[in-house]
């Protein structure tokens, strides 16, 4: 089983704690780079926030 599929696992049934890992971390990588990097940790954030809710609409919470 890799990683991803173990994280996958976690997720399931805890979207709105996920969302908020997705954002605090984002808000982390932001503080510590100066954010030298925003752009692209707002579009990985909206990814990630994309597909929490995608599985959610679609009665699948990430596995």
């Amino acid at each position: 089983m890799s990683m991803l599929d173990k994280l996958k696992g976690m997720l399931k049934g805890h979207e709105d704690q996920a969302r908020q890992g997705v954002e605090k971390g984002g808000d982390m990588i932001d503080q510590r780079t100066g954010n030298k990097y925003q752009s692209q940790v707002d579009a990985a954030q909206k990814q990630a926030e994309d597909y929490i809710e995608r599985e959610r609409r679609q009665g699948n919470p990430p596995q």
